[in-house]
């Protein structure tokens, strides 16, 4: 069905602004990230750099979706992003006056992310307002193809403009980028929902209902195993993920350009898993499917831990593997819990799990950082290979998994 011209112009003005914000942001992080390696070459730097930008996810990402509705979906979106706009603005002050320290990066990069908890939730709600719901499924393909578009292009950008320019001119982009994305708001009207409760209210169903999901994935045995041995999982994914420029640099023997290509071919990795996903059907057993995705993510960490130096191009094929591996574990999980999970609690369950989520690669960060390089940098890649290939493996012969799929069971859980 071709779009309306009703609400197709308002629409794709705010979500083309508010992807190129998306990408200043990103080539932001990359160059910061690429800065910090380059000046200290500290596995706890950077540890504690990606802790910083979690933090605000991990605290509030459970809230952050029903604060933003008991606002003006537009007012959120104008003050995240003009809020990310002024903090950018003074970081790229520091860097060019020369003041900038360590800790200036950490704080901004926390107040940021903190900023974007917020404008997240704040556009998708408003895409369901704005769009007609038999075309949601279409732009959530959009969103998904944006997502893995970014993954392949900030990379190599980022790695490109540092080569040519200096720091602050990547600011500047953001800056740039921000301020077009606050324009486009002031100008386009976005349908908001009825008022909500009263605030009193609001805080004992937030807190109810996130509750109710903890409960409910306590209460049953078998999704209860998925998640927690799933969480046990990423607990050293954060670290593998912060020490990938030191990867490059200090293994490899590259440069911006070499962490670049390697980010773009996870990224095609991914991709690639999404299409095989989105072309296979009718998947009986999704967790043992799922098992051996995270079993390949796994196998591939793990021999990028024991590669040489001098095989750069064996790196970007077990990257990609890795990424391609991920993408088939993960939407296959996802479609396990949308099909296991009561329709009217996934709200909250997908909250307590998103929560798991935030909460274990901090967990991992915070280690790393006490740990630093007291520990070798392969081992951190050796432990998320390890942990993964366990998991994967382990679900192949699981009783609990398979009674995790038993339909009997399954419809019980319903």
């Amino acid at each position: 069905m071709p779009f309306k011209r009703s609400w197709r112009k308002p629409f794709f003005a705010v979500w083309t602004s508010q992807a190129f914000s998306l990408l200043g942001s990103g080539l932001v992080s990359f160059a910061l990230i690429w800065f910090l390696t380059e000046e200290t070459g500290s596995e706890s730097v950077l540890a504690l750099g990606a802790l910083f930008t979690l933090l605000p996810k991990v605290l509030l990402s459970p809230f952050a979706g029903s604060f933003v509705d008991r606002f003006n979906r537009r007012q959120v979106m104008l003050v995240t992003d003009g809020i990310v706009a002024l903090l950018t603005l003074f970081l790229f002050i520091l860097f060019r006056t020369g003041h900038v320290q360590i800790w200036h990066i950490f704080t901004l990069n926390f107040l940021r992310s903190l900023g974007g908890t917020f404008q997240q939730p704040a556009m998708q709600a408003s895409t369901a307002l704005m769009v007609p719901k038999e075309h949601l499924t279409r732009v959530g393909g959009m969103n998904r193809i944006l997502s893995g578009l970014l993954t392949i292009a900030v990379p190599p950008a980022g790695a490109l403009l540092i080569s040519l320019f200096a720091i602050e001119t990547v600011l500047l982009i953001d800056v740039v980028t921000a301020l077009a994305a606050i324009g486009i708001l002031m100008v386009t009207q976005i349908p908001q929902p009825e008022r909500p409760l009263d605030g009193a209210a609001g805080k004992a169903g937030l807190w109810q209902e996130t509750r109710q999901g903890i409960r409910y994935v306590y209460q049953h045995p078998s999704l209860f195993y998925v998640v927690m041995t799933c969480t046990l999982a990423n607990i050293f994914l954060g670290p593998a993920l912060a020490f990938k420029p030191l990867l490059v640099t200090q293994i490899f023997h590259g440069g911006a350009m070499e962490l670049s290509t390697m980010s773009s071919i996870t990224g095609l990795g991914i991709i690639a898993g999404g299409l095989i996903m989105g072309s296979w059907t009718g998947i009986r057993r999704k967790l043992v499917v799922s098992g051996l995705g995270w079993a390949g993510v796994g196998v591939c960490y793990i021999v990028i831990a024991c590669l040489h130096g001098s095989t750069f191009a064996a790196l970007l094929v077990f990257s990609f593997g890795a990424g391609l591996s991920s993408s088939v574990g993960g939407a296959t999980l996802d479609a396990y819990y949308q099909a296991t999970v009561r329709p009217e609690l996934q709200g909250r369950v997908f909250a307590v799990l998103l929560m798991l989520d935030n909460l274990t690669v901090p967990l991992g960060l915070v280690l790393a950082a006490v740990l630093g390089s007291r520990v070798p940098l392969r081992i951190w890649f050796i432990l998320v290979g390890a942990s993964h290939a366990i998991l994967g493996i382990g679900w192949q012969f699981s009783k609990r998994i398979r009674q995790a799929e038993d339909p009997v069971l399954a419809d019980n859980a319903r």
